[in-house]
């Protein structure tokens, strides 16, 4: 099991469309992968459970898997947070 924390800095956070995102990327691994914020951990492959961490711009969180391919989760999911969603509105 691996984790990482990481800042959001998409201009909406982690809100419908970069959500969805996020979650497709996540079902691309095998890994079970989890997103903490604050006192809660919810799945990241589930769009309700990634909505209901009302994660905004400059929101830490952290990134966890477990699985076989968990550092190639971790790093996608890291990647895909820290390029690709900054141009998702």
């Amino acid at each position: 099991m691996i984790n990482k924390v990481v800042k959001v800095t998409n201009s909406v956070g982690l809100h419908a469309r970069p959500a969805t995102f996020f979650i497709q990327k996540a079902n691309e691994f095998k890994a079970s992968i989890w997103v903490e914020k604050d006192d809660r951990r919810v799945n990241a492959k589930s769009l309700l459970g990634i909505l209901s961490l009302c994660v905004t711009k400059d929101s830490e969180i952290n990134i966890i898997a477990d699985g076989v391919d968990e550092k190639e989760a971790l790093d996608g999911l890291v990647n895909l947070l820290a390029n690709e969603l900054n141009t998702v509105r």
